[in-house]
């Protein structure tokens, strides 16, 4: 599967509460969590990211709380995938588990906002067509990939289920 958008970095340790700020949990609608992602961090990120648009992160991306309201304010805004350098555990499987993929990639700090990504997911191939840099990301491992694939954990287990 390939992804192609422009990249919005953001540094290190951002958090859930940067993701999507607690004054906004007293909705769980993906599209309202959308109005406000990312906002803590740059305010005018929910009406600049475009469908498509990939976020950069440094360390520990999504650490904080374990609320799942983060990786789903991020797939409503039209982000495909999250690219950083590692993420937090939670973060990480409740991106999965709500169909968002995450890609490590150790040099996610040389690409820059506004430059043009290409990533393989299948492979873990990160192409930054703005420099020519190609990176090697650790790749998904294929039972997340089918996950990934089903459109999330719910959706997955309902097939296995079904093909019983």
């Amino acid at each position: 599967m390939n992804i192609k958008g422009k990249a919005w970095t953001f540094g290190d340790n951002i958090d859930t509460d940067v993701i999507i700020p607690a004054r906004y949990l007293n909705t769980s609608d993906p599209a309202e969590l959308a109005r406000h992602v990312m906002e803590d961090a740059d305010p005018e990120f929910p009406n600049k990211v475009q469908q498509g648009d990939i976020i950069v992160g440094g360390r520990n991306f999504g650490c904080g709380s374990s609320r799942e309201h983060a990786p789903i304010a991020i797939k409503a805004a039209g982000v495909p995938l999250v690219i950083a350098r590692s993420f937090a555990r939670i973060f990480y499987r409740n991106a999965f588990n709500i169909g968002l993929p995450l890609l490590e990639l150790d040099e996610a700090v040389e690409i820059k906002t506004g430059d043009e990504l290409e990533v393989d997911l299948d492979t873990g191939v990160v192409r930054n067509l703005s420099t020519g840099k190609e990176y090697s990301a650790k790749p998904i491992p294929q039972f997340m990939r089918e996950i990934l694939e089903a459109g999330g954990l719910m959706n997955y287990m309902k097939k296995r289920m079904q093909g019983r």
